[in-house]
């Protein structure tokens, strides 16, 4: 299984955004030194949460940085661009990283971006449909293409430069767990990255084989296929030597975060109405967010593994709401004690079912859990 991070990014209004953005730069690097597989930057254009406005722009000074890591964006809203200088920018991006790039692609998340720039809200993922198919036209043909849309115009539209991977690099369209997203991924044949919100602890489980079946209807409606290995799911996650220890670096930060951007920004439905110091914990408890120690975040894929029928890459929505130094050791602790159990082995541990498989453990059950380090025992392996 592979493993990364989604970074949006989220930093709390009133810091000082240079710094910000060279701290996120910071990270992608730690992540390449510790081994993981992807980092997917953000776009955005108000609010003042998620102050990376161009992905492609930040992925570029990150490539200098960095050596293997995968570099995604995450995502181009695709309805703010003309379909030509998004292909284009991809495209030189690939050649640049020599073929580190991945390219995800979304409506557009933030109502502010699309009010400012005169979107009716209505029409972003028509618009986001439409520009996709283009986009992979581009990529793909030698011949140019004339297309007259009511919101762009391309005449003999073609590409200078083919893309660097064949017949162009891993394409994945973002669903906020959705029938929507989905349904467009399986149409154009591209992979899928499931956001997750916060939701009501009464509604139950996020239904994500409910979702997974519309991708693969609608793929096969299509002529296409998916697969399980290329779907990612996306978790906020923060780690530590022992639980309190996460929870309490982390407190205060996730609740402003719930609060102030979540619910106050996006305008999502409150789940939870108690203290702000107690956002965490019932965050935590009904799973919404995997706070504590590295075998409570193997635990929590495990049930993530059954819930979903199985994935290929766990994201973490990284979210600027703890000490620096915290953050940089969450990290480490996933990439020393949770990575090591998964590459390569999904269909064999944890009890993560195997594409059109039954899983290798009963749910609910650690399997081999006696070959890993307790929690108390992380500290005792620090440094």
């Amino acid at each position: 299984m592979k493993f990364g991070v989604f970074l949006g990014p989220f930093h709390r209004v009133g810091e000082n955004p240079t710094l910000a953005i060279e701290r996120d730069l910071e990270l992608v690097e730690w992540l390449d030194k510790l081994g993981f597989d992807e980092a997917w930057i953000g776009e955005h254009h108000s609010a003042g949460w998620e102050i990376i406005s161009s992905p492609e722009v930040f992925i570029a000074a990150a490539a200098q940085r960095t050596n293997r890591i995968k570099l995604g964006t995450g995502v181009v809203s695709l309805p703010y661009h003309h379909p030509l200088m998004v292909a284009n920018r991809m495209v030189q991006l690939d050649h640049m990283t020599y073929g580190r790039v991945l390219f995800g692609v979304g409506p557009g998340a933030l109502p502010g971006d699309a009010y400012m720039m005169g979107i009716p809200h209505e029409l972003q993922r028509e618009r986001m449909d439409e520009s996709l198919g283009i986009i992979l036209r581009l990529f793909t043909e030698t011949e140019p293409i004339t297309y007259q849309s009511d919101w762009f115009e391309l005449k003999e539209g073609l590409l200078q430069l083919r893309p660097y991977q064949r017949p162009y690099m891993h394409t994945a369209v973002a669903s906020v767990q959705s029938p929507a997203g989905v349904t467009l991924a399986g149409k154009h044949g591209c992979s899928v990255l499931t956001i997750t919100v916060p939701r009501d602890p009464s509604a139950g489980p996020s239904d994500l084989q409910g979702l997974w079946s519309i991708a693969e209807e609608s793929a096969a409606e299509h002529g296409n296929t998916m697969n399980r290995d290329d779907w990612r799911l996306v978790l906020p996650c923060h780690l530590a030597e022992t639980r309190k220890e996460a929870l309490d670096d982390a407190r205060m930060g996730a609740g402003r975060y719930l609060r102030e951007y979540s619910e106050g920004t996006n305008g999502r439905k409150a789940v939870f109405d108690g203290p702000l110091d107690k956002v965490i914990d019932h965050m935590a408890d009904t799973g919404s967010w995997i706070i504590g120690t590295p075998d409570d975040c193997i635990e929590a894929l495990e049930r993530l593994g059954e819930q979903s029928g199985g994935f290929g890459a766990f994201l973490v929505q990284t979210i600027d709401w703890a000490p620096r130094e915290k953050m940089l050791r969450s990290y480490e602790l996933m990439a020393r004690y949770v990575m090591p159990p998964f590459p390569g082995q999904r269909t064999r541990h944890r009890g993560l079912k195997p594409v059109g498989g039954r899983s290798s453990g009963r749910t609910g059950q650690r399997t081999g859990s006696r070959h890993r380090p307790r929690p108390q025992a992380y500290a005792d392996r620090a440094g």
